[in-house]
């Protein structure tokens, strides 16, 4: 088998770019044996941890453009996975709500990925994991503001300035 450069080996963010990738091609081919994409369940996140959202404010989160968006959408309501209405405030919007089969399907999704991930993690033991999310957290939240939440304390972090 080719290995790959000692050069880019030693490069966090090359290892970065290459297991993010990996990662990411096990949960949508996961996520596709169920008949669903990685966006659906992105859709169906946002929404369960919130009553309801604007199309435009869930497109942003996702960095998807609003058209892809609305296909989605129209594919989670056929489904009867979410319901869209008109936004009693500004009628020019749509306000998008998880119904309960939405969040039954939400949690049969999540389980779903996080069984990718803890196969894909399964080298690292259960502190090396927690302190490698803390540290993509950390990274996160300061390179992606649509990432920040309150961090972990950690002794080993040292908050980025």
């Amino acid at each position: 088998m080719a290995r790959v450069a000692k050069e880019l080996a030693e490069s966090s963010g090359f290892l970065l770019a290459r297991l993010g990738a990996e990662i990411k091609t096990r949960a949508i081919a996961r996520v596709a044996q169920e008949g669903y994409e990685l966006y659906d369940y992105s859709v169906l996140a946002i929404l369960a941890e919130g009553d309801r959202e604007t199309q435009s404010a869930i497109a942003e989160a996702l960095d998807l453009d609003p058209s892809r968006l609305v296909a989605l959408l129209d594919s989670l309501e056929k489904r009867g996975l979410v319901v869209r209405q008109r936004d009693l405030q500004d009628r020019r919007r749509h306000v998008v709500s998880i119904t309960a089969a939405g969040k039954l399907e939400h949690a049969r999704l999540r389980e779903l990925t996080k069984q990718v991930e803890a196969e894909f993690l399964a080298p690292l033991d259960p502190d090396s994991r927690k302190l490698f999310h803390e540290v993509l957290l950390q990274l996160a939240a300061h390179h992606d503001p649509r990432c920040v939440f309150d961090l972990p304390e950690t002794p080993a972090l040292r908050p980025i300035t």
